[in-house]
């Protein structure tokens, strides 16, 4: 599922995005390309892998494809442990795997759509960190960013699933940027409001649901993946390296 090897003994930063195939995920890969790093893009589709794999490669970066579901710990140690064995380091990891899960009413909300979700968008960043941290701490450096959204601050009817994963995401990232930081690591997250994405097309399915959701942008228009996958560069790239613990949300004015 790799690339042939590549020399692991410069110095050039190295950036782990999980959910790298699609959105948000895919836009921060070729942003993180762009900015010269050498990348690592996980999700768990091959065939898609292995497309944005080839545009990477073209665009003169190094990187690689490795299979992992968030969901699954061995996967997730597998890829963290591939990502050093490769390049030697591991500068900034994005945790952007998730789910959207089902929106509706509470009442028609089944444990088993709970799960789905929790697992994905919760577990799923709990276990990133947890073995991004065991290599950053002796590292002693590394910035970690997780995805969260204008959801993770405020509720929205018939998304109780969703919203509840986020507050969990940004509470999370809180938390370990407490333990991060005397160990020389950032841990931040970035929440982006509506974005133009499959997701998005998902949520808004016809015009009028689209335009409820312009509505709330203050902005009045739906953000592009590329202007958050800027975000999450700007924040893994040190530039304020006194940032840590802090939930930056890029929406359009959405939650002011």
């Amino acid at each position: 599922m790799m690339s042939s090897p590549v020399n692991n003994s410069n110095d050039t930063p190295v950036a782990l995005i999980t959910g790298a195939l699609a959105g948000i995920g895919r836009a921060t890969a070729i942003a993180f390309g762009q900015a010269g790093y050498r990348v690592v893009i996980s999700g768990r589709r091959d065939d898609a892998g292995q497309t944005l794999l080839a545009e990477l490669q073209a665009l003169g970066a190094q990187a690689i494809f490795q299979r992992a579901d968030v969901r699954d710990e061995s996967e997730i140690e597998r890829l963290v442990d591939v990502t050093v064995s490769t390049f030697g380091r591991l500068d900034a990891a994005v945790n952007n795997a998730g789910v959207d899960g089902k929106f509706a009413p509470i009442q028609e909300v089944t444990p088993a759509e709970y799960k789905q979700v929790f697992a994905a968008n919760v577990l799923g960043t709990l276990l990133s960190m947890k073995h991004e941290m065991r290599v950053m701490r002796a590292q002693g450096f590394g910035s970690i960013i997780n995805l969260s959204s204008s959801m993770g601050i405020k509720g929205a009817p018939n998304a109780s699933l969703y919203a509840g994963s986020k507050h969990a995401v940004e509470g999370i990232t809180k938390s370990v940027a407490l333990e991060a930081a005397p160990f020389g690591i950032r841990v931040n997250a970035v929440a982006p409001g509506p974005v133009q994405t499959e997701m998005f097309d998902r949520i808004a399915a016809d015009e009028a649901g689209r335009e409820r959701m312009i509505e709330g942008v203050p902005m009045r228009r739906i953000g592009t993946a590329q202007e958050i996958a800027q975000m999450i560069v700007f924040v893994a790239s040190g530039a304020v390296p006194f940032l840590t613990g802090e939930i930056v949300r890029v929406n359009g004015g959405k939650t002011a």
